[in-house]
């Protein structure tokens, strides 16, 4: 049977990113779906530059942080979001994979990695990805009581003020998928008018391997789509090749958050 054109495209971009990673050695909305496919017949084209780092999507709101887990289900975009945290050298790497598929991502950044790391949070940006707060130390934020949850996000937003000259445009609890009151009034006190979930989690963090968090992640990818993955996991950056490639064969273009949600 002959080789499609679609096919031999795929196999080169993964064959380019396996051969830069050699080099270098958790949802709130519910909304009916609707999937699209068809489309554009490369991996480099599902993806678009976030927008200026000079467009700031923070500032103290005077309420409470509005929460979102998805974009407009009816724009062919979707964002994959990575929570920041663990280790530095899968981090990098993860990096290198997003730089030769041409994909863009959402960071959200755990400050104690930026303190730990903060080439790895200037690298992100001089690489045109987006920043965001994943609070200081990653707790159960659920568990702790008012002045601990504005400690955390407090501190990991001064964190990246530090190294990153920004605060990050957007926050994101972590150990619970959909904030609580508290957390949102909080985010907001700390100038995040907006809180940011996902409705798409391939559990990657579980370490399920390659193929299932393929598998996940192609399975639910949908117009909209806010994907929740992580940083300092094999699997995850082998999978993202074809993670890129789904999107491509459902008609989706990969974009930062700031513009799927604009």
């Amino acid at each position: 049977m002959p080789v499609s054109r679609r096919t031999v495209l795929i196999a080169s971009a993964t064959a380019v990113v396996l051969a830069a990673c050699d080099a270098k050695g958790r949802g709130g909305q519910a909304v009916a779906s609707s999937t699209t496919s068809g489309a554009p017949t490369s991996a480099a084209s599902t993806t678009e530059a976030p927008p200026a780092a000079t467009t700031s999507t923070t500032g103290a709101s005077g309420g409470p942080s509005t929460f979102v887990n998805h974009g407009p289900r009816t724009t062919p975009a979707a964002a994959l979001t990575f929570h920041a945290n663990g280790d530095a050298v899968l981090a990098a790497r993860l990096l290198d994979v997003l730089k030769a598929l041409g994909a863009p991502a959402t960071f959200f950044a755990v400050g104690a990695m930026a303190d730990a790391h903060p080439s790895f949070i200037t690298r992100l940006l001089a690489e045109g990805h987006e920043l965001a707060n994943h609070t200081y130390t990653h707790p159960d934020l659920g568990t702790l009581k008012q002045s601990a949850v504005a400690a955390e996000i407090t501190r990991c937003r001064d964190s990246l003020t530090h190294h990153a000259g920004q605060p990050g445009h957007w926050f994101r609890p972590s150990g619970i998928d959909t904030p609580t009151a508290l957390m949102l009034t909080e985010a907001g006190k700390a100038g995040y008018a907006t809180t940011v979930g996902y409705d798409l989690d391939p559990h990657d963090y579980q370490d399920p391997g390659r193929a299932v968090v393929e598998q996940r992640v192609s399975a639910g990818l949908q117009p909209g789509s806010i994907v929740s993955l992580h940083t300092g996991h094999q699997g995850t950056i082998d999978a993202l090749p074809a993670i890129v490639a789904a999107a491509t064969a459902k008609g989706l273009t990969l974009v930062a958050v700031s513009r799927l949600l604009a």
